[in-house]
């Protein structure tokens, strides 16, 4: 029991570091004509992986040497973004380094500018950035064009894109996000252990102080579908607010929340307080973890109806995401419910290296 137990922390604390917040980069792209202008962020910790800013090693990023990088932070970008009208490359130059502050730490901001060779109805988009050290690396890509606003996620299975005319319209868009809604609860482990915490006594019931085999796999399934549409009920009221500038909290006050609530989750099926109305958790945990993905849609700047349709398609790919996780997980537990290993080792055992794992998260 010990060895599985230790297998399962060492398991859980392998994946620490990515614990809620991906690598993420905003860029915008207007268009007029022939000629393109824009500001791309990049987060300075991952370009610091990439072209080393931190020239003393002491932890801290300077102004200053990240002026000394200037002309290696713009190569680099610039080689890893291609954009092509008519099927010529449209060359960019950057024109102006900045300093940009988001919800998640500080931003190198590069202003840059470029003429396409010859107009064309759309741009074709190949977005590499990171690829070859972050396979989970995202650009979160906001199009103008005409007053009109489209955005586009790129991500290391989608480095090419076309934008412009035709292409990319809403659906495109609302399904681009669906995809992120998706991925965002399958590579976020805070989300998945939380899910897992309160899934895991869905086939129990509490009796005389233990927890044992429920009877009926319709009552299982209800409580489920509770929990489930609880959380995602909360987690679209608040990812809303907050995109919307309504509800705006401190980045580490989030995260080290929604760390505690992951330990707060599985505890509760250590030492019960609420054993019967886990939606109810489940929904005040929701309301921590919409702020999740809040400031990536937030600090893209999209216009009203773009970012609606963002939202749309996000809490939608959160649902599907979800209910993917529970077909999985719901039928096999029930199968297994009245065994002494699922009751010690994956109930007890899965709960007390969860709660152990967020606690580091919390720290």
């Amino acid at each position: 029991m010990r060895r599985v137990l230790a297998a399962i922390f060492a398991l859980l604390c392998a994946v620490t570091a990515l614990a809620h917040k991906p690598s993420d980069a905003y860029l915008t792209i207007e268009r007029d004509g022939t000629a393109l202008s824009g500001q791309w962020d990049i987060a300075l910790r991952d370009l610091d992986n990439a072209v080393g800013l931190d020239a003393n090693g002491d932890g801290d990023i300077t102004w200053q040497e990240v002026r000394e990088k200037h002309g290696a932070i713009a190569a680099y970008a610039l080689a890893r973004l291609r954009i092509a009208s008519g099927a010529e490359v449209c060359p960019l130059s950057v024109s102006q380094h900045l300093i940009d502050t988001h919800t998640d730490g500080a931003y190198a901001v590069l202003k840059f500018s470029g003429r396409c060779p010859q107009p064309g109805p759309t741009l074709a988009i190949a977005y590499t950035l990171f690829a070859d050290i972050d396979p989970q690396h995202r650009g979160l890509v906001n199009f103008v064009e005409g007053g009109v606003s489209r955005s586009v996620v790129f991500s290391h299975d989608a480095p090419e894109q076309a934008i412009g005319g035709d292409s990319g319209g809403p659906l495109a868009q609302f399904a681009a996000y669906l995809h992120e809604g998706v991925w965002h609860i399958w590579l976020g482990f805070d989300h998945i252990l939380l899910l897992v915490s309160l899934l895991l006594p869905a086939v129990l019931v509490r009796r005389d102080g233990a927890w044992v085999a429920g009877a009926s796999f319709r009552v299982a399934f209800i409580d489920v579908a509770k929990v489930v549409t609880a959380f995602t009920i909360a987690h679209s009221i608040t990812l809303s607010l907050a995109v919307r500038g309504v509800v705006s909290l401190p980045s580490r006050w989030v995260e080290s929340a929604i760390a505690l609530s992951v330990v707060l989750a599985a505890l509760n099926n250590l030492f019960p307080i609420v054993a019967n109305g886990r939606w109810i958790a489940a929904f005040a945990f929701g309301l921590l973890h919409g702020f999740g993905f809040a400031g990536a849609l937030k600090d893209l700047g999209l216009p009203t109806g773009s970012l609606a349709l963002s939202l749309a398609g996000f809490n939608v790919g959160v649902e599907v995401g979800q209910l993917a996780i529970v077909v999985a997980f719901l039928p096999l537990a029930y199968a297994v419910r009245a065994s002494w290993g699922y009751r010690r080792l994956f109930v007890a055992g899965g709960s007390t290296a969860i709660a152990a794992v967020a606690t580091v998260w919390f720290a």
